[in-house]
């Protein structure tokens, strides 16, 4: 009971602030330029990795991204960016029951 208490007290302050919400929580941010740049943020892990497919693990599922010359540019602790020719993109999605 209290983390609820202490979770919507911090939501409210956070809005009061306009802090974005990619920034308070572990929610992703995923951000598209063109077809050939994909900036991740608040991502977890890197799950597989080739020239023609890349699998990220965040805390809402893990996002697919089908392409061409695919090459992580910048790793971070926080967010990671995919170059090359990206033809497609999916998110598998985590229900919130914790089942895919």
């Amino acid at each position: 009971m209290k983390n609820k208490r202490n979770s919507k007290v911090s939501d409210k302050i956070n809005k009061v602030l306009e802090v974005p919400r990619e920034i308070s929580s572990e929610e992703p941010k995923i951000t598209i330029i063109g077809f050939d740049e994909m900036l991740i943020e608040n991502y977890k892990g890197i799950l597989e990795y080739e020239e023609f497919y890349i699998k990220v693990s965040t805390s809402i599922g893990n996002v697919n991204i089908n392409g061409f010359n695919l090459s992580l540019e910048q790793v971070t602790e926080d967010d990671i960016s995919v170059k090359g020719t990206i033809e497609s993109f999916d998110i598998d999605r985590i229900l919130d029951d914790g089942k895919e």
